[in-house]
């Protein structure tokens, strides 16, 4: 499938999910489920920690207030813009509007890491997309575990909200650094290299899996994790060779993790029922989208007269770019069957990830090139 997206120059994600509708329809080919914790446990650390530690920290924090508020104010417009879209014109719950809002609100690191890589994109904007991507799912993760308390009965007021935000972002920045503190103390320690990527499978998945025992962000804990391995090794924790075989295999098992996530999202895809939810779906992707808007052209005005300031093509790329994937369809799976319109839920959520991937995916290389972010490539 590789081989056949670069032929025909299409996304490889794209190319995938495609593949994966394609095998969904032959017979007696097993039917594997997509449940939430194969998309958490097993894809979600390898690709965050793998971005995390190629991620270029003193370059980061330059553009660090940018990304916080993209992550944090742009993901809560974005979810507040849904959920009123879908309660006021498909007539949905609060409870379940704001479910939707919060689960869909988030751009998803898988499909846009693997969208912004293929398409060769560096420089401020790869990293904005970024580091905006694994950030802003600490606030949905957050607004969703509120939201679901709320549908199912139990009690939200300002203050637990609060104490749930810095517990959820503090724990699992500190599940990160532990762990990676322990890590980086011992793959000092060795110059075999084999050790030391198993040293940092460790690190990706033991921050990722401790922090999700207690409940805490895992995605912020891989992320810590990646930092401080890739930003702490070339002082002398990780040896030369050691540091050439980790990237090399963490470029690998990324590759990996992306191809199953989106095979898996295209068998899923063509199990799911759209005929009776086409309205709800439109709607869905109207303010889906109407609500990225929202998340980025008033949080980059915040910074248009300073020194961050986001240029104005660079807007609509962030705008146009916010891929929704496997994280909104891993919330949408786990939501219990007692949420009003459940259902409906999980399946246009799976409406908009196609949308996302067939629509924007598709779209959004040749936009990159035509905005000059990357090459444009002349057939020989």
């Amino acid at each position: 499938m590789a081989i056949v997206a670069r032929r025909l120059r299409i996304p490889y994600s794209t190319g995938l999910v495609v593949a994966g509708i394609a095998l969904a329809l032959v017979p007696q080919v097993p039917a594997i489920p997509l449940t939430p914790t194969l998309l958490f446990t097993a894809f979600l650390p390898p690709l965050v920690f793998e971005a995390a530690f190629s991620m270029s920290w003193p370059v980061l924090r330059t553009d660090l207030p940018v990304i916080l508020t993209l992550a944090t104010g742009g993901v809560l417009l974005s979810g507040g813009v849904t959920a009123t879209g879908m309660h006021g014109l498909v007539q949905w719950e609060w409870s379940s509007a704001i479910l939707f809002g919060a689960l869909i609100a988030a751009t998803d690191p898988v499909a846009v890491l693997a969208t912004f890589k293929e398409a060769g994109v560096q420089g401020r904007l790869r990293r904005l997309v970024e580091a905006e991507s694994l950030l802003n799912d600490g606030t949905a993760a957050v607004a969703f575990s509120v939201a679901l308390v709320a549908a199912t009965g139990g009690p939200v007021d300002s203050f637990r909200i609060a104490q749930e935000v810095v517990v959820q972002i503090l724990g699992g920045v500190l599940c990160g650094v532990l762990v990676a503190g322990v890590v980086l103390g011992l793959a000092g320690r060795t110059e075999d290299h084999l050790v030391e990527i198993t040293f940092t499978t460790v690190a990706a998945y033991g921050s990722f899996l401790l922090a999700e025992h207690w409940q805490l962000s895992g995605v912020l804990a891989t992320l810590t994790a990646g930092l401080l391995v890739g930003h702490v090794g070339p002082l002398g924790s990780l040896s030369e060779r050691g540091r050439e075989a980790v990237q090399a295999f963490w470029e690998y098992a990324a590759f990996v993790a992306n191809s199953l996530i989106f095979l898996l999202i295209g068998m899923r895809i063509a199990q799911q029922h759209f005929a009776p939810v086409v309205v709800p779906t439109l709607v869905a992707i109207t303010v889906v989208m109407l609500g990225r808007a929202f998340a980025i052209y008033p949080c980059c005005a915040l910074f248009a007269s300073t020194a961050l300031r986001v240029e104005g093509r660079h807007q609509h790329l962030l705008f146009w770019g916010g891929l929704r994937g496997a994280l909104a369809l891993a919330l949408a799976l786990g939501l219990p069957s007692v949420v009003p319109h459940h259902d409906s839920i999980v399946t246009v959520a799976f409406a908009v990830v196609a949308f996302s991937v067939f629509v924007q995916g598709l779209t959004l290389p040749p936009l990159l090139r035509r905005m000059g972010e990357i090459p444009i490539r002349r057939r020989t």
